[in-house]
């Protein structure tokens, strides 16, 4: 992501900043623009200092009264709720116990994930405009132990998360029951989100051909693949061609996966690239790993450079969190069948912008 100032003070800020921690103004996301901008009241409106020139108002969204949202709507806009926040189909009963505080964690993820697919200018309606639209479900347990427990996951368009998944203590539990190297709530979002994009972007395109001849054939019985993956395990040679174990599960997976892998690998790029990180290691043999990122990696040509930056940031990142006795960051191992699958996501996502189809809002 890239780095946001306030336009006020320069102060450096947080994506998820409400208020500048210098001058103290209050701070909006324009999704529109892509800025975090600094405020100026206009009665109960806003002016944005960073759309000043257009003399555009602004009001926040109706989320942003408790705290779960900080993304802006157009005055003139009928909507009441930002584009993020009109992909929610259900939000957790807030009257409950510690509901609101485990949903904030939730749209913190949420507004990241859909952050990154404005920037790359994928199809995103949301279900109250077109029936095969995005929308969100963000469902607690029932109060019971006899009522069944929520599943996270997807199915045409409805994205449902479990909102125990908010809960550090339970994630990490379920971390170790499931032997996951990695189990974050935004990765949650960019794996089921994968999902979403398999049916617009390969299923209704009719590009099935294409992605059987790198993923192999999504017709094979998911249920039976999901029993086999639960009762013997992934295959003893499975990083020699998938991101994760789980990939190795259905060709289905492998691709939600691998698309949740690519927005790993961009959004940290753009992280990396907006603090003009340069890897240069000062060691005996050190081929390959002499980097500078100093590119988009939003609209990087090819998957060549992507991972040839990417794998010299792991490398280094990791060994900084084993300084501070914390797990590898990126705890995976890119083979090269897994850079190709990659690849196929990266063309996938490039021919949008050729096509002239992009709903890109900021660039």
């Amino acid at each position: 992501m890239r780095l946001f100032n306030c336009q006020n003070c320069n102060q450096l800020l947080y994506f998820e900043n409400r208020q500048c921690g210098n001058c103290g103004l209050q701070l909006g996301f324009l999704p529109q623009r892509g800025e975090l901008s600094a405020l100026q009241p206009r009665t109960d409106l806003w002016c944005a200092e960073a759309d000043a020139e257009s003399g555009q108002l602004y009001r926040f969204c109706d989320n942003a009264a408790i705290d779960v949202c900080n993304w802006m709507v157009a005055a003139v806009d009928v909507e009441t709720r930002c584009i993020a926040c009109r992909h929610n189909q259900t939000i957790p009963d807030l009257t409950r116990g510690d509901h609101l505080e485990l949903w904030r964690k939730l749209e913190v993820a949420k507004h990241r994930l859909i952050y990154s697919l404005l920037r790359l200018g994928l199809p995103l309606l949301n279900r109250y405009d077109h029936p095969q639209g995005l929308a969100f479900d963000f469902l607690a347990d029932p109060p019971t132990p006899q009522g069944e427990r929520v599943i996270t996951g997807h199915d045409n368009g409805l994205i449902t998360i479990a909102l125990r998944e908010a809960d550090d203590a339970e994630r990490a539990r379920l971390r170790m029951a499931m032997n996951e190297p990695y189990r974050t709530l935004l990765g949650h979002f960019r794996h089921e989100i994968g999902h979403y994009y398999w049916d617009r972007l390969i299923d209704d395109a009719g590009q099935q051909a294409q992605f059987r001849a790198c993923f192999g054939d999504e017709r094979a019985d998911y249920a039976e693949a999901l029993q086999r993956h639960y009762a013997e395990g992934s295959p003893q040679d499975w990083q020699s061609n998938f991101v994760s174990s789980y990939a190795a599960m259905h060709p289905w997976e492998d691709f939600a996966e691998t698309w949740a892998h690519y927005l790993h690998i961009v959004d940290t790029l753009d992280t990396a690239s907006a603090f003009g990180l340069r890897i240069q290691p000062r060691a005996a043999s050190t081929q390959g790993m002499n980097v500078k990122i100093d590119f988009d990696p939003y609209r990087c040509e090819s998957i060549e450079r992507l991972i040839d930056h990417w794998l010299p940031l792991t490398f280094a990142v990791n060994s900084l969190n084993r300084s501070m006795g914390q797990p590898d960051l990126y705890p995976f191992i890119l083979s090269p069948p897994a850079i190709e699958k990659l690849g196929f996501v990266h063309e996938l996502i490039g021919a949008i912008h050729r096509s002239g189809t992009s709903d890109q809002a900021f660039g």
